[in-house]
């Protein structure tokens, strides 16, 4: 192979689907040790789950990092992105009262120190929210140009009872599929305002810790599997999910809540709103008998009123998602490549 061939990371690397996951796979699986762990790296879950000592329930650790551009944006910023984003991959495994959180800060020099105040502020007030406070840190401060304003890494540690965790894969066949709200809200909000798009409606970023919303699902029926539709949006989520338990999912199109400013937006800039992150929604299997409760829970939640049952696992077409369009089926695919400016 020529200097002029070399491979190299795209930004399609980063976009949080299938290229993602091969590149994660051949750089980092396959060269660290899995240990003991219930969860180990190798599962790519939202976080790992290892077993303390003595019957003393089990770990759950994540860690995430965070670029966004603008930095404060309607209904957030990347401080209560960061803070949020952490909180919700502990959630995502069970992990409802996280321990404490850890705040590694690289900025740019020339940055103003208004600026770096102002996200600071909105990480103390989002922890103070989700009841998960920062209890160490770092800070690195990037010669001009060599970094864009602020990256924030957050780490969260929480703990469950031993074989409590909810694992991503955890679908079974009969399980109805339960969105905790409407989609697309987040992507499809930074887009418009960083393009300077003037959409009519509510349009703004969901960004929100959800760790006492999934809690109160969690009390109300058996939840069997969960993720937070991210990078990738609800396609990429729900394509993970079927692929890791080897069964299908069938959704309903027309269940799927999408705000009507979403919708409107998303079809002007030629964005599907299934393909794009949200930051204060999830996607959750739920056993069948207990559908109606968990919905039901989730609704009369103040972050859940939105929610609906989209749709259900199958035994046939093992690893697809099929969407019923309302005039037809058809495979739902999770985007490949770059498709949009990172967002989150």
């Amino acid at each position: 192979m020529s200097d002029t061939d070399e491979e190299v990371i795209t930004e399609a690397h980063g976009a949080g689907g299938g290229q993602m996951r091969e590149l994660i796979e051949e750089l980092a699986v396959s060269r660290f040790e899995d240990g003991a762990a219930d969860v180990p790296l190798a599962a790519l879950d939202d976080g790992s789950v290892q077993r303390l000592a003595n019957g003393g329930g089990s770990l759950v650790v994540t860690t995430d990092s965070h670029v966004v551009k603008p930095q404060f944006f309607r209904g957030g910023d990347i401080g209560r992105l960061a803070v949020s984003g952490t909180v919700n991959d502990l959630a995502m495994m069970g992990a409802t009262e996280p321990i404490a959180l850890t705040c590694s800060l690289i900025v740019e020099a020339g940055t103003p120190v208004e600026t770096v105040e102002r996200v600071m502020e909105s990480m103390g007030e989002t922890s103070e929210e989700a009841g998960a406070p920062i209890t160490t840190g770092d800070t690195k401060v990037m010669g001009s140009g060599d970094i864009d304003t602020i990256a924030i890494n957050t780490t969260g540690v929480g703990v469950v009872p031993q074989g409590s965790h909810v694992p991503d894969a955890g679908l079974s066949t009969g399980d109805k599929l339960i969105v905790t709200g409407t989609i697309g809200d987040h992507g499809i909000s930074l887009l418009s305002e960083r393009e300077g798009f003037d959409f009519e409606g509510d349009l703004e970023s969901d960004v929100a810790p959800v760790n006492d919303l999934v809690a109160t699902a969690m009390d109300a029926g058996e939840v069997t599997a969960m993720k937070d539709p991210t990078r990738g949006g609800l396609a990429t989520s729900l394509n993970e999910m079927a692929s890791k338990a080897e069964v299908g999912i069938e959704i309903d199109e027309t269940a799927i809540p999408i705000s009507g400013a979403v919708a409107s937006a998303g079809e002007v800039l030629g964005i599907e709103p299934l393909n794009v992150a949200n930051e204060g929604k999830v996607v959750m299997g739920v056993e069948s008998d207990d559908a109606d409760a968990v919905l039901a829970a989730i609704q009369a939640h103040p972050q859940g009123e939105d929610a609906a049952i989209v749709g259900e696992v199958v035994a046939d077409h093992a690893g697809r998602v099929i969407l019923d369009t309302g005039f037809g089926n058809r495979y739902l695919s999770e985007p490949e490549g770059e498709q949009l400016p990172r967002i989150c």
